[in-house]
């Protein structure tokens, strides 16, 4: 992961490949570093990521309710694979994290 730091307030972290039970501690890991660091908006960049099982998906609600509880946010950005984008949309993500560029018709 590749973390781009934006001031003292926000960081961009390029999510990479399969975030799943394997590898999800260093997404966690990370997140945790910039939470501790002070950072209030992190945005996940998706572009190249290729999926996300329920462990993923716990490490991203534990930190936007972290964030959320001081006045921070977690967000996501340019998400490509098909199979991110329903799974997001099947547990209606959005509606707990800032999706950018979704559209959530039916919800």
């Amino acid at each position: 992961m590749e973390v781009i730091k934006k001031g003292n307030s926000m960081a961009l972290v390029m999510v990479r490949d399969r975030i799943d039970l394997a590898n999800s501690h260093l997404l966690k890991d990370q997140l945790q570093e910039l939470y501790d660091e002070g950072f209030q908006i992190i945005t996940l960049d998706f572009s190249h990521a290729t999926g996300i099982d329920s462990s993923g998906l716990g490490k991203l609600l534990l930190f936007q309710k972290k964030l959320k509880e001081r006045n921070g946010e977690l967000r996501i950005i340019n998400i490509t694979s098909a199979y991110i984008k329903k799974m997001f949309k099947m547990i209606h993500l959005y509606k707990v994290i800032n999706i950018e560029n979704e559209t959530h018709e039916n919800s």
